[in-house]
């Protein structure tokens, strides 16, 4: 199964995996003026919460990290700063799977609202081993440093969520890659502590007992399922994206609960005007309410499916001053006050 990203140019990709690569090296050194040299981008726009990259943006600086790194480790270094908290919504869906396989489910057919620079792309379970086929995105040469260099970042990454979802003593059963075996296997061994297996047919990263049986250390189906639908609307954004309507119904996303702001607010974290921001928007063929009152919705309902929480409960998380705003807000979305719906759907 192959999966590219929407296309390379779209900013609408957080910048965590660009900066866990510019900390890692400015460990050795090297300035982030460097790291991120011809990518358009600066180290301030990398502690912003609005900052949306693009694959572009992110093959340059891995390629610079490439080229600057002074040795065989970078790549592993920067992908096992990638803790479970970096991933937002993401890693609450991750992090609230039911069980192991609902965990994978959840992995391969979301991964991609993250812009990973390598992932898996299936899951199979066979004699007590999960075998992942993964896809590098950022080169398709396997004798490309980048390409190397992408799948050893990717590979860390899984293993430190891992750890995060299911403690410290977390590992993997063996590795395969495509490109020749380098001369310095140290890093592998340090790291991943397991067989790796060069010059083979396809990427995979393998998983053993115990942990293909094992569910995440906080499963919870109610924010799970919440979780999925949510990034089931990123996602389908994701074609059409690059527009700005994509980066805020993700930054009010991050938001949630409680606290969606209103466009002002919003504006000032996009770091520009109100009236750019509506102008934008309404090129793109929508409004700031619109977005909001879209993601509300799909909580709303999700809500109304999975808990048992009240209406009141329900319009306080929603950030709706009182329950009956948010009664007459969902009879407009669907035609049926929440009462109604919830025993439709019982």
């Amino acid at each position: 199964m192959h999966r590219s990203p929407p296309d390379f140019a779209s900013r609408v990709y957080g910048p965590q995996r660009v900066a866990a690569i510019v900390a890692t090296l400015v460990e050795e050194g090297i300035t982030p003026g460097h790291t991120l040299s011809g990518s358009g981008l600066t180290e301030e726009q990398l502690r912003a919460p609005a900052t949306r990259i693009s694959y572009e943006q992110a093959a340059i600086v891995f390629r610079n990290a490439v080229r600057l790194a002074p040795g065989p480790t970078i790549a592993f270094r920067a992908g096992i700063r990638m803790h479970l908290t970096a991933y937002g919504m993401y890693g609450y869906g991750l992090l609230s799977s039911p069980t192991h396989a609902d965990l994978m489910d959840f992995s391969i057919k979301y991964n991609r609202v993250m812009g990973p620079v390598a992932g898996p792309v299936s899951y199979a379970c066979s004699g007590g081993t999960a075998v992942l086929p993964y896809e590098v995105l950022l080169s398709s040469d396997p004798q490309d440093p980048l390409y190397r260099f992408a799948l050893e970042f990717a590979f860390a990454v899984h293993l430190r969520l891992g750890r995060d979802l299911f403690g410290p003593s977390f590992g993997l059963c063996a590795l395969h890659v495509r490109f020749a075996e380098p001369e310095d296997l140290s890093a592998y061994r340090t790291l991943f502590g397991c067989p790796v297996a060069f010059g083979q047919p396809r990427d995979e990263l393998r998983i053993g007992s115990p942990w293909v049986d094992h569910p995440p250390r906080l499963p919870d189906s109610v924010t799970h399922a919440m979780v999925s639908e949510m990034c089931q609307q990123v996602l389908a954004d994701l074609p059409r994206s690059g527009g700005v309507s994509s980066v805020v119904r993700r930054t009010l996303i991050d938001h949630m609960p409680w606290r969606f702001p209103t466009i002002e607010p919003m504006a000032s974290e996009l770091s520009i005007h109100p009236r750019t921001l509506r102008r934008r928007l309404e090129t793109e063929g929508t409004t700031y309410r619109g977005i909001l009152a879209d993601v509300r919705r799909v909580l709303a309902i999700e809500y109304l499916r999975t808990t048992r929480m009240t209406t009141e409960e329900i319009a306080e998380r929603l950030g709706y001053s009182d329950a009956s705003n948010f009664r007459h807000a969902f009879v407009r979305w669907t035609g049926r006050s929440p009462q109604d719906y919830r025993a439709a759907k019982a």
